[in-house]
């Protein structure tokens, strides 16, 4: 085991080095794979903008009809409204009080896959998920509902889910200008030490 998580390393290591790229990096780290039965993810955002960036979404009440205003994660272009929980959760950073977490990585995918008329970005679905999801499976579920529902905006994405119990990856995009909803698949990971990092070429 230890030789394999050597050997990734090293790639990783050498990958970045060599190749003149921008790219998020996730290490996904089940129960069977940790000394103590954790669950682990780490996220790295290769991006400059983001390096120091903390945020803070707190628990609240919201009265029945209360509405939530998306802006693109990236941009801060608005893109529409969708109903707001009844309840949201304490979420910091990456990861909520009940122990939900999730990072990402972009993939891109074919260009006509994507939605302009979408009104759930990438990153906004992140935290959204966050604050409505007590386990993994719940952050999935919420995230394809909203995108089903209101549409998805951003490229081709892999999402790293975990809880205190279980990691997941769910990979996402579009159904093409004019389409709602988007194509998505969830695998549960088992017992293994898994890096999911994307090369996007500039």
């Amino acid at each position: 085991m230890m030789k394999k998580i050597l050997l990734t390393v090293l790639i990783t290591t050498i990958l970045i080095f060599i190749d003149e790229s921008y790219s998020c990096t996730n290490f996904i780290i089940t129960k069977g794979a940790s000394v103590d039965g954790s669950v682990m993810i780490s996220y790295t955002a290769d991006s400059y903008e983001a390096y120091g960036e903390l945020y803070h979404y707190p628990a609240a009440i919201y009265q029945n009809g209360a509405w939530l205003e998306i802006y693109e994660w990236d941009t801060g272009k608005y893109l529409g409204k969708i109903p707001q929980a009844s309840v949201t959760y304490n979420v910091i950073g990456n990861m909520n009080e009940h122990q939900v977490v999730i990072g990402e990585t972009t993939f891109g995918g074919r260009e006509e896959l994507g939605t302009p008329n979408g009104i759930l970005d990438y990153g906004s679905m992140i935290y959204i998920a966050l604050q409505r999801s007590k386990t993994a499976r719940e952050a999935i579920k919420v995230m394809t509902d909203l995108v089903s529902e209101f549409g998805y905006y951003s490229s081709g994405e892999s999402f790293s889910i975990g809880d205190a119990n279980e990691a997941w990856i769910l990979e996402l995009i579009g159904k093409g200008e004019g389409n709602k909803g988007a194509v998505w698949v969830a695998v549960k990971f088992r017992m293994e030490i898994f890096l999911l990092m994307q090369i996007n070429r500039a």
